[in-house]
């Protein structure tokens, strides 16, 4: 067996796919215009799967924050955290991350994916559990297999499933801690965070929370579904990422738990990589020091949401189960989606594809992100687009 056989599987999925398009794999930004329009084949297009969710990346004083801090530290550290890395930067961020979301601990970490890396194989191990949505993000999973942790399954916010496992492997008599997230990236739903904190207190587990896509975007002060539900101070570790709300590059986990600091020196991806860059710091203190003075920017962003929401409701497709800035259009047959989505582009709106095994329900996903940037008529537009291509859902 030759060293590059076991890759024949994905090769012969790639060139099923370039049946259906031949620009899928072939997508490029050819020229950034603002946060919600791209040169994209030489077309003007409207950007409606970014993740973008409030417009950070172009705010003048995010990116005039980042070019200060390139003047002032430099392009990179050169070094991790447990080396050279740590600059006066990112100890800042984590007490104005700590400030904001009322922790008394945070570590920022390089990116959002090895924020979850590093927490999840350092918190548990061999001889803990724990119990994580069905839905959860790869990054998740991916850290449990990296701490050689137990790992179960509960069925996608079916908290009557999760204390099924609760019940049982509550006798192992050992720690238990249980993953979600906040906002999830596939259907746009929330966990049901409340009933999940009660099954938490009742069985004496650990809770962790994802809040990638609900930073920002959910809760009074933008705080995420745990200041939404009202259980901030129940949930024990908070994960997020710059990479969404916040427009730059990194991640955190943030806790009341003194020990959260021993992760400095016990997590292999935070000891081995290279710390993040001061501009990517920079722009994403700054983010944050907005959201915190402009609530405007959620409302502008739901109010976006929910007419994308309603209008494609009106039109019959299949949507996720609320509206929600992350708003995933159905496709029953992989082809019709493949249709729509070359469509779309055709008439100048960007959405992402999703396709199995990355779906939660094996169907084919357009997945749209909405943002505070988007204008009223951009909106309006992208469910122009999805009018055209109706007749192929």
């Amino acid at each position: 067996m030759g060293l590059f056989d076991k890759f024949q599987k994905i090769q012969q999925s790639i060139e099923t796919l370039q049946q259906y398009s031949d620009s899928f794999f072939k997508v490029v930004l050819e020229e950034i215009l603002s946060s919600t329009e791209a040169i994209i084949d030489g077309r003007k297009t409207i950007l409606a799967g970014t993740n973008n969710y409030l417009g950070m990346p172009h705010r003048k004083e995010c990116i005039e924050a980042a070019c200060k801090a390139v003047r002032e530290h430099g392009t990179g550290t050169t070094g991790s955290r447990m080396a050279n890395g740590t600059y006066s930067v990112h100890v800042e961020l984590e007490q104005a991350i700590s400030r904001f979301l009322n922790k008394k601990h945070t570590i920022v970490f390089t990116t959002g994916y090895s924020a979850n890396l590093s927490a999840l194989s350092t918190l548990v191990g061999p001889k803990d559990i724990v119990i994580l949505d069905a839905d959860c993000h790869a990054s998740i999973y991916d850290g449990c297999r990296l701490g050689g942790v137990q790992v179960y399954r509960f069925r996608h916010n079916d908290v009557s499933d999760l204390e099924k496992r609760l019940k049982r492997l509550i006798k192992k008599g050992t720690n238990i801690l249980i993953a979600v997230e906040g906002l999830y990236s596939m259907l746009g739903d929330r966990a049901p965070l409340r009933q999940i904190v009660e099954l938490k207190k009742a069985y004496g587990a650990y809770l962790l929370v994802d809040e990638a896509h609900s930073l920002g975007v959910l809760g009074e002060h933008g705080r995420g579904l745990s200041e939404e539900a009202g259980v901030e101070e129940d949930v024990d570790f908070v994960i997020g990422t710059f990479s969404k709300s916040l427009g730059s590059v990194g991640g955190y986990c943030s806790s009341n738990h003194k020990e959260l600091e021993l992760l400095r020196f016990a997590s292999r991806p935070y000891v081995f990589t290279a710390s993040s860059s001061p501009a990517n710091i920079a722009a994403a203190r700054k983010a944050l020091e907005i959201i915190e003075k402009e609530p405007q920017l959620r409302s502008r962003l739901w109010d976006n949401a929910n007419l994308l929401y309603g209008q494609l409701k009106e039109m019959g497709f299949s949507l996720g189960p609320e509206p929600s800035p992350i708003i995933p259009v159905r496709f029953s047959e992989i082809p019709k989606a493949f249709a729509a989505w070359n469509g779309l582009l055709e008439n100048g709106v960007y959405v992402n594809m999703v396709l199995p095994p990355a779906t939660p329900d094996n169907t084919a996903l357009l997945r749209c992100s909405l943002s505070a940037a988007h204008s009223r008529e951009q909106v309006e537009a992208i469910a122009k687009a999805f009018q055209k291509v109706k007749h192929l859902a």
